[in-house]
């Protein structure tokens, strides 16, 4: 069987590995000529060897030697995750062999790291280097504005971080969007490094260490984003981020701050996602709508096509199915049992037009 880093029924293979591929994965296996040889299995002719070495190997025989030793909190990537994340995964796996020899690993045991990363300036948009710190002892990742500095811009807790991968929306193909809580409000950072290799650690290690200690996966992508409106007056094109049960919507993509967050907890405290929009709405551009009702009001919102807005409803649903925690009910709390922060003017609802496209922005 392959691995859920491949599409279902593949039709490459290493016949140097001895595994099966799909042709995403194919790419990333010829960029690494001195370890992995690829072939279609359909379309190129196989040697009597070649097919013998396939047959007496294969996916679950590779994943028993050369995942062996897989730190608890690496993040294992699928493929809907992006290029980076995979393709550092397979070189760590079959190129420096970190998950077999556990001396090649970095000494993650130690809980500390530093170094540089480029971040984004919230003001003017330009990338500067900036040292970043991460420590297991105090929980947290800090970033300092100076190499001098005694005291950190930042203090992000890595049980309020989450990190993704968004290289179209960074405009960068190492781009990691950092998003923690500060002063019970969302905020991003943006960030980048040269060395994808550094980019995909920082990833895996900004997750695992918080994921390990809470004893839960958010997954890699756990943003799910898209374009939005605002209705105030009328309907306005917003960004919309859905991180957890944080739904937060943006003017800009690359904004810092969002405008506002809706708070989405469980059925039992009378959430509930309807597909459609109520007969009266007016205003909307975008046929397909959704309906996120809350105990205090209901959130209107609307996609340009139907696959965007399934694929919006299910996200919402499974939040919406899943029993609330008992933390998430201070959280619940703070954003008013399902309003927004700030609250639209005179109780208005939110409506907007919503894409699955994890930070590419799609145009109007």
């Amino acid at each position: 069987s392959t691995s859920g880093l491949c599409l279902p029924d593949p039709d490459w293979a290493s016949y140097t590995l001895g595994v099966f591929i799909c042709l995403s994965c194919s790419g990333i296996h010829r960029n690494i000529p001195q370890v992995s040889k690829v072939k279609s299995v359909r379309l190129d002719a196989w040697e009597e060897a070649q097919v013998e070495f396939m047959a007496s190997h294969g996916n679950d025989a590779a994943r028993d030697t050369y995942e062996s030793k897989v730190p608890p909190f690496y993040y294992r990537p699928t493929f809907s995750d992006c290029q980076l994340l995979r393709e550092q995964w397979i070189r760590a796996k079959y190129e420096r062999q970190e998950f077999t020899h556990p001396d090649k690993q970095e000494p993650y045991s130690a809980g500390y790291r530093e170094g540089f990363l480029w971040k984004r300036g919230r003001d003017n948009g330009q990338f500067l280097s900036r040292k970043f710190v991460l420590t297991e002892r105090e929980g947290s990742l800090k970033y300092f504005n100076r190499n001098d500095a005694k005291e950190p811009k930042a203090v992000m807790k890595i049980e309020h971080l989450n990190a993704t991968f968004q290289p179209a929306k960074i405009g960068h193909p190492h781009g990691l969007q950092v998003t923690y809580l500060k002063d019970n409000s969302t905020r991003n950072i943006f960030v980048y490094h040269e060395d994808g290799k550094v980019g995909a650690r920082a990833g895996w290690r900004e997750q695992g260490a918080g994921d390990v200690r809470k004893g839960e996966w958010r997954g890699c992508l756990g943003h799910l984003s898209g374009f939005g409106t605002l209705q105030t007056e009328g309907f306005r094109k917003r960004w919309f981020t859905m991180d957890d049960r944080r739904l937060m919507y943006f003017k800009d993509p690359l904004d810092a701050f969002a405008r506002g967050e809706v708070f989405i907890g469980s059925r039992e405290r009378g959430y509930t996602v309807l597909d459609g929009l109520p007969p009266s709405t007016q205003g909307h551009h975008w046929p397909h709508g959704i309906t996120i009702v809350t105990p205090e009001r209901r959130f209107l919102l609307a996609c340009e096509t139907e696959t965007e807005q399934r694929a919006w409803v299910e996200a919402f649903r499974k939040v919406v199915d899943r029993p609330m925690l008992p933390q998430e009910y201070a959280g619940e709390c703070r954003r008013g049992g399902g309003g927004g922060n700030p609250t639209p003017p005179g109780g208005c609802d939110i409506a907007g037009r919503l894409s699955p496209s994890s930070g590419s922005p799609l145009q109007a």
